[in-house]
């Protein structure tokens, strides 16, 4: 492992049954750092997302996280050990209340600088409806709950699968001005996204897959939109 690497994920394959999703993918996140992974549907992004949080397992390779193997641990470890996941389509708990829903994450006992005060001050609204059901709030509320209810265990490196997905782009906006409030204790963050522009302003580091195989890799501020295009399309 990298001596200046938080994460370390190194040369996985992942499997779904006989279906082989990741091929040798290798990603390096370091501390405070925001690394976009990008890439076209079926590309392998929320399955590299899912095997980092511990919900899928690498059959070759490894991951390290704060110089440990996690790779073969179950999630619940992987929270209380400092990952959190906001998975694509939010997966809130409906019988519950937004307030609920946020202290749900709070169960790992983690310390850390996040608490429902936070929590409200970072999104207001989800304050105005915390007695409310989840199922009452807009898409980006409930978005803005599930961000919240993984920022609640404290994470040192949050994992964010497709949060502008199914969202019109005022909330989307708004809801990537937040990022700097949410990492600026020295978090580190994976952004998961098909929207390449908000990929690119948001993270320093960004990976391409395509096809389950890191097409492209770099700076985000090197990367040339043909580049990034070639990789995106297999072209």
């Amino acid at each position: 492992m990298r001596d200046d690497a938080l994460l370390q994920v190194d040369a996985i394959d992942v499997f779904y049954g006989d279906f082989q999703a990741l091929f040798d993918v290798s990603l390096t996140v370091k501390p405070g750092q925001v690394v976009a992974v990008i890439g076209a549907n079926g590309a392998g992004k929320s399955t590299l997302l899912r095997t980092i949080a511990g919900l899928m397992h690498p059959r070759a390779g490894d991951i390290q996280f704060v110089g440990a193997g996690i790779g073969r641990a179950p999630a619940y470890d992987v929270v209380k050990s400092g990952i959190a996941l906001v998975p694509e389509g939010r997966r809130l708990f409906q019988s519950l209340s937004v307030e609920e829903n946020l202290k749900i994450g709070g169960q790992s006992g983690r310390p850390g600088p996040w608490s429902l005060d936070r929590i409200y001050q970072l999104f207001p609204v989800l304050s105005e409806r915390r007695h409310l059901p989840a199922t009452a709030l807009s898409g980006g509320q409930q978005q803005m709950a599930a961000i919240g209810r993984a920022l609640m265990s404290n994470p040192k490196l949050l994992l964010c699968d497709e949060i502008s997905l199914g969202l019109a782009p005022i909330i989307v906006r708004d809801i990537y001005a937040q990022l700097p409030a949410i990492v600026g204790d020295g978090m580190s963050l994976i952004i998961v996204e098909q929207d390449i522009a908000q990929a690119l302003k948001a993270a320093s580091q960004v990976y391409c897959l395509q096809e389950g195989r890191i097409a492209l890799q770099g700076a985000a501020h090197e990367l040339t939109r043909d580049a990034i295009s070639a990789a995106y399309f297999g072209v």
